[in-house]
């Protein structure tokens, strides 16, 4: 997008759309306006609302216009001319708010250097060069954030309002994993599954996002591991209620029957795409969401990412002399940004180390790579299973890191799965069919080597 596009888009939200206008006129400056026309547009739209509390109507503001005494008649006639053209566009909101934080940002920067070439060169006979560092200092410091902090007396009302807030969830249709979360997973979350390969990491993020699509919300699911395809696959088995074998030989007109019935049955939107291994990181993802908002008008109500182990870090290159527990973490934490930023939770899945895939009894220690993944998630759980409970069609959950609620409650349960169609479903008895044989609840790092060296000074008292 040119600037002059950015800023039509500006001026033309700023006169139809009174939220934007109240978000972003404090932090819009009109020499961000390079065109004098499109400056002078800005200068009546900012008056107007100040003067009267609301935007302007395109009349209001053509009259306005007329009254100016420094406009040639060709200089008002294309003045008019623009104002006529800024027709309303159905935009993204928040994608519009973070494109025009950008836009302010890139431009007070650029006025900036060019103030300051202008006092080295001695041109600005106001100012000496002591002032370069507070110029740069202010145009990188232009946000739209204008909070300064939570008042603790003043703004207990808010508080309040808080404590009292139902939380908007993504709920599961698995009657546990609500129980476990209080309703399903918040916003602004990172969600971890647990578990050695095969097992079941991408059915579970491909049954979620097909439910999720289900409920009519917006889904994306990022692959770094199988083609989209694949993952397409495996959502039209379970959103068919047919087995991938049988979908292959489906008709074609049954297919596209069975594609109607879905769309009827949802409101929402569902986009697979797929990046090689290892080459993608939250940057990549951060444009891919911009370009979706851009080109279908998309935005996300959750985030998959198949899975976190196989995506890049964007502060490490991949060559970078650093440990895994590091490069790992990074990647977590540059994930869980995204999700704050993209106010939606992001559900993503880890391999398990070479003990914890034989282990029926999988703890945080068992986490591959990194342990500073569990530390930096806000729900994390493992999935296994054994001999038993594949005979029996079911896989065993294990609550391993929850922020939502106690993780001692319900922590061992387990749940169907059809793994021909690619489904998982509720069981009776789901908490009873896991026996607590071997299977203690003591912290996990107690089971660990380092955890059993503990022990032998509880005696000793600090």
């Amino acid at each position: 997008m040119t600037n002059q596009t950015i800023e039509r888009t500006t001026l033309t939200q700023l006169l139809n759309n009174e939220d934007y206008a109240r978000k972003v006129l404090p932090f819009i400056k009109e020499n961000y306006f390079d065109v004098r026309e499109e400056r002078i547009i800005f200068q009546e739209i900012s008056k107007f609302t100040d003067k009267y509390k609301k935007i302007p109507t395109q009349t209001s503001l053509e009259i306005e216009v007329g009254e100016r005494k420094d406009l040639t008649d060709i200089e008002h006639d294309k003045i008019v001319q623009i104002i006529q053209s800024l027709n309303p566009a159905q935009v993204d909101f928040d994608w519009l708010v973070d494109t025009t934080e950008k836009f302010c940002k890139d431009k007070a920067i650029y006025n900036a250097i060019v103030e300051g070439i202008s006092i080295i060169d001695g041109k600005d006979k106001k100012r000496t060069p002591d002032a370069l560092p507070d110029l740069l200092s202010d145009a990188l410091g232009v946000s739209f954030d204008d909070s300064v902090g939570h008042d603790y007396l003043l703004d207990s009302d808010d508080r309040y309002t808080y404590y009292h807030k139902v939380e908007e969830r993504i709920p599961f249709d698995l009657e546990y994993f609500n129980r476990i979360t209080k309703g399903g997973l918040p916003p602004k979350t990172l969600n971890v599954a647990l578990a050695g390969t095969g097992v079941g990491k991408s059915l579970f993020m491909c049954h979620m996002a097909a439910n999720c699509l289900s409920q009519g919300k917006n889904v994306l699911y990022i692959t770094l591991e199988m083609a989209e395809e694949r993952i397409a696959e495996r959502i039209d088995a379970n959103l068919m209620n047919i087995t991938i074998e049988d979908l292959h030989s489906l008709p074609k007109k049954m297919f596209e029957s069975k594609i109607t019935q879905i769309q009827k049955n949802t409101g929402g939107k569902l986009i697979v795409k797929e990046y090689p291994t290892a080459s993608a990181h939250s940057g990549h993802f951060r444009g891919l969401l911009k370009e979706l908002a851009i080109k279908k008008s998309f935005k996300p109500d959750i985030i998959f990412i198949d899975y976190l182990n196989i995506c890049s870090c964007s502060r490490f290159k991949g060559n970078a002399n650093i440990g895994s527990y590091f490069y790992i973490k990074a990647i977590a934490e540059e994930l869980r940004g995204l999700a704050v930023e993209t106010n939606v939770p992001i559900m993503s899945a880890t391999q398990t180390t070479r003990s914890g895939f034989s282990s029926t009894d999988i703890g945080l220690e068992d986490t591959s790579e990194s342990f500073g993944l569990p530390a930096t998630a806000d729900f994390m759980f493992a999935i296994t299973s054994t001999e038993e409970l594949d005979k029996e069609n079911k896989i065993a959950i294990k609550q391993l890191k929850n922020r939502y609620n106690d993780p001692n409650t319900n922590k061992r349960f387990v749940i169907g799965v059809d793994r021909a169609k690619m489904k998982l479903s509720d069981v009776e008895n789901a908490s009873n069919d896991l026996t607590d044989s071997n299977q203690d609840d003591v912290p996990v790092f107690d089971k660990s080597s380092f955890g059993s060296r503990l022990k032998d000074y509880s005696d000793i008292k600090v």
